[in-house]
């Protein structure tokens, strides 16, 4: 039996702010000389990223104008992990409730009163009782439904809440799950003039996304069935991908050694995910990278001889949002379900995503459709299923 998800829904915070003016204020609120502002431009301009979605207005605003952060030199005193908090239970529960009706809407056949499992992901927040029980008050979920909390695994945790929706659709016919990526990792800024900082500072935007899961497809558009997963670990980079809770928030450790990383394990993260598939990485024409970063993504097609327009999808989530942590991957499946017709059932979709550890996720999808005219693609996507 298959799983299959059947929508997917984003959002985001207000405030879209340009590339280039979020790299002014981190040179103000960094104290930085003319040469280490140029420096600071030009990263921020080869990140390939155009806007980014924030929670906290002040990124486009100057000292004098903020709201979050202290209006003195410096930024001082900077705002605790506590404030930070306050600040994500403020926005997380709206943003999250956006997103879940942009995905519920495209599945009319749905009520909320059927879902029978809620699960909540990320890495940005967290309080008790938390957003889980917040969204059931807030949607109608049933008090029964059954809730489950993916926290703090970073960038890859999508993929770890699409393992536990398959498990509970495959455990439960009737199945209905709601996945919830929720991040907002601008209220993680970091003061710092430390490289790991720099280039964290320079990523990371906010965003919401939900995704309902169920044992069929969806009953019009297209579908994808969760095939086959795989994860593996790249030890020698544990210290170069992590994420801790200090006093002035979350604060993240990105190398720039991890490109070069994910590139050596990605071929046999590749390899052991299909080896006992009836699919070879030839016959995969359609990709849903995380785009942790445009180096990332450049590391990914020289490995798996892969080119710019595979990659289009995640380059066009990276541009338009930056990275979003557990929440990207998501957007960008979302981009590649837009361009689904019936003459895609049954064809494969590759996906990955990364994060602490370094930990590598891969995830095969296969596209299907509940027509009656594509019962064959269907009995494909069985087959596949059956290898997993």
């Amino acid at each position: 039996m298959s799983s299959y998800l059947c929508a997917i829904g984003t959002a985001n915070p207000p405030h879209r702010i340009p590339q280039l003016q979020i790299a002014d204020f981190m040179a103000n609120a960094l104290e930085l000389d003319e040469g280490g502002t140029r420096k600071l431009r030009a990263l921020y301009r080869v990140s390939g990223i155009a806007h980014r979605h924030t929670v906290l207005p002040d990124y486009a605003r100057a000292n004098g104008e903020f709201e979050f952060f202290p209006n003195t030199p410096g930024l001082e005193p900077f705002p605790s992990v506590g404030q930070r908090m306050a600040e994500y239970r403020r926005h997380a529960l709206p943003l999250s409730v956006q997103a879940v009706r942009a995905c519920l809407e495209q599945l009319p056949e749905v009520e909320v009163r059927s879902i029978t499992h809620l699960i909540t992901v990320s890495c940005t927040g967290m309080y008790a009782p938390g957003l889980d029980l917040e969204l059931v008050a807030a949607l109608g979920l049933p008090s029964h439904v059954q809730r489950t909390c993916v926290n703090f695994m970073g960038c890859y945790a999508a993929l770890n809440g699409l393992k536990l929706a398959d498990a509970f659709c495959r455990a439960t016919p009737g199945a209905r799950v709601l996945v919830v990526c929720t991040e907002l990792c601008t209220l993680h800024f970091q003061k710092s003039p430390e490289d790991d900082h720099l280039i964290s500072n320079a990523l990371f935007g906010d965003g919401s996304a939900a995704v309902l899961v169920q044992d069929r497809p969806a009953v019009t558009g297209p579908s994808l069935a969760l095939t086959a997963f795989h994860c593996d670990l790249e030890p020698d980079g544990h210290a170069d991908m992590a994420w801790h809770i200090n006093d002035f928030g979350f604060e993240m450790t990105l190398s720039s050694y991890v490109p070069r990383m994910i590139q050596q394990g990605i071929g046999q993260l590749t390899q052991r995910l299909l080896a006992d598939l009836p699919v070879q990485l030839a016959d995969i024409h359609a990709f849903a990278i995380h785009p942790g970063g445009r180096k990332i993504l450049e590391s990914i097609e020289q490995a798996l001889g892969l080119t710019a327009y595979d990659n289009r999808f995640a380059y066009q989530v990276l541009r338009d949002y930056g990275n979003m942590s557990s929440a990207t991957v998501l957007f960008v499946l979302r981009e590649l379900l837009r361009t689904l017709t019936p003459a895609d059932a049954g064809a494969p979709v590759l996906s990955f995503a990364f994060g602490p550890g370094l930990t590598l996720e891969s995830m095969l999808l296969t596209v299907a459709y509940e027509d009656a005219e594509n019962e064959q693609n269907e009995v494909k996507v069985e087959n596949v299923a059956a290898h997993a």
